[in-house]
């Protein structure tokens, strides 16, 4: 894997992994802190282990790069440790599904947890990588989803 083939943004959150996790394991907490403006809604259950999924709905005009529109996605968890790594896929319609991974990892820091998103896009199909620029989502949305991390983790420890 080339290092242009993988993006890893971290920032200090002033609050608990379980804080953290909790909304991220949320499939509305995906909804709830994206950056892109692609996903529009989630169903499903808070995922407890790999293999698990949720729905998004999704509208890729946010990103004007290709015209799909809405439709709906998988979200496919491929790795999950309590309070330290969660990671997924996505698959939609079309095959071969793209092997995309998104992910977080927490570690503890001084007052807080050091959270590191990233994606990493090795894996994905040479078709797809014909098809569209990746990486899909760009570094400056990783970096904006971990601050809206931050606040939506404060805003549901306030219960708001």
């Amino acid at each position: 894997m080339s290092a242009t083939e993988r993006i890893e943004v971290s920032r200090r959150i002033p609050a608990t992994a379980d804080a953290i996790f909790a909304v991220l394991t949320d499939p509305k907490g995906h909804v709830d802190i994206d950056a892109s403006g692609m996903l529009i809604d989630a169903e499903g259950e808070p995922v407890e282990q790999a293999g698990d999924r949720f729905l998004v709905h999704m509208d890729r005009e946010a990103l004007g790069d290709v015209p799909l529109g809405k439709y709906d996605v998988e979200v496919v968890i491929t790795k999950l440790t309590p309070d330290e790594e969660i990671a997924w896929t996505v698959e939609g319609r079309l095959r071969p599904h793209a092997r995309h991974i998104y992910g977080y990892r927490l570690e503890p820091a001084e007052t807080g947890t050091l959270v590191t998103s990233y994606y990493d896009w090795s894996e994905v199909d040479e078709s797809w990588k014909e098809r569209l620029t990746f990486p899909v989502v760009p570094e400056s949305a990783l970096k904006a989803t971990l601050g809206i991390l931050e606040r939506t983790v404060r805003r549901r420890a306030a219960g708001a």
